[in-house]
């Protein structure tokens, strides 16, 4: 159900007159890789790479494997534009074409009491913004869109990492409602204090989000408690050039006026493997994307946190403040 857009595709590359493309696909598109592979080369006469690496999202544009591989364009499906990049890059969305009308009905009693709704959708559903808009206006809500803020390139477009347009939004609204999946619905849930309400097209769910939000809270809680008795701290910063999350300036500071030992550490993908094998630190702060450490936590045998995490161990933020302003 996935739209590929080939005809737009082919056009955009002949227009860039590339003389080798990088494919990059999200872990559930990549079955169609070797198609579209074939695709191209046999309408552009053009070579293709196909990138085996995980795409976690807009902010993970390949531009170095591109530079290694000689490659001088980059195809990225599943995401549109997130910041600027100083390379060659078409972005086709993927939109996810489906009638979504019996899930916003059966969305409609978790938003009963609720007037005003704030509206919104990850890039494949920005096309079920109108429709969705019509139902709840029958149904006597008042929709409100937030703007394209932050890295949102749409309005009422909801990222993975950065949530400043729901963030705006937030006190002018009674709930969230939201065309997406659990990692943006739950994203959306730990950055402001109001009830999300997700509708899942692909998983054809729909769900309250209030007891996963708990759920995490309390992990993120034992991950900062596990962290305040660490010996030594590694401070992970981010290498791809769009997760760039906090400063390591700021991290690096504190934690001499904490008078805990720490190490800088550079990585692109942060495994468990990877931080285990660094046997002699007990904690550690990644400054990458704030969801490496979230969504991923029990995977992870030693802490974790994010920036805004580590500035409650160090008093400069309370718990208080994370309910209030976000965990995101």
């Amino acid at each position: 159900m996935y739209v590929f857009e080939e005809d737009k595709l082919i056009k955009s590359i002949i227009k860039h007159k590339p003389t080798q493309i990088l494919l990059q696909l999200p872990e559930g598109l990549k079955k169609e890789s070797s198609r579209l592979a074939t695709l191209i080369q046999e309408k552009t006469g053009v070579d293709v790479i196909v990138s085996g690496e995980p795409l976690w999202g807009a902010c993970d544009v390949a531009v170095e494997e591109a530079k290694q591989l000689g490659c001088d364009l980059i195809v990225m499906y599943g995401h549109a534009p997130f910041m600027d990049i100083k390379f060659p890059v078409i972005y086709i969305e993927a939109r996810y074409e489906i009638n979504i009308s019996s899930l916003l009905k059966k969305a409609l009693p978790l938003l009963k009491g609720k007037t005003k709704i704030g509206l919104l959708c990850s890039v494949q559903h920005m096309h079920q913004l109108a429709p969705a808009t019509k139902m709840l206006e029958v149904e006597h809500h008042k929709v409100l869109i937030p703007k394209a803020k932050g890295h949102a390139f749409y309005d009422g477009q909801v990222l993975g990492c950065e949530y400043t347009g729901i963030k705006m939004l937030a006190e002018k609204v009674d709930a969230l409602l939201m065309i997406a999946n659990k990692f943006h619905a739950l994203g959306a849930s730990l950055a402001v204090a109001k009830p999300v309400i997700l509708v899942d097209p692909l998983q054809q769910e729909v769900l309250d989000m209030k007891s996963i939000r708990e759920k995490i809270i309390k992990q993120r809680v034992a991950a900062v408690a596990h962290a305040q008795d660490a010996r030594k701290i590694g401070v992970i910063i981010g290498t791809k050039i769009g997760q760039k999350f906090g400063s390591y300036e700021y991290v690096r500071t504190q934690l001499k006026k904490l008078g805990k030992p720490y190490v800088l550490i550079s990585m692109g993908e942060v495994t468990n493997d990877k931080l285990i094998n660094l046997h002699d630190i007990d904690a550690f702060v990644e400054l990458a994307g704030p969801r490496i450490a979230i969504d991923a936590a029990g995977i992870y045998e030693k802490p974790l946190l994010t920036a805004r995490e580590f500035a409650v161990l160090c008093g400069d933020l309370t718990w208080d403040d994370l309910m209030k302003k976000g965990f995101l």
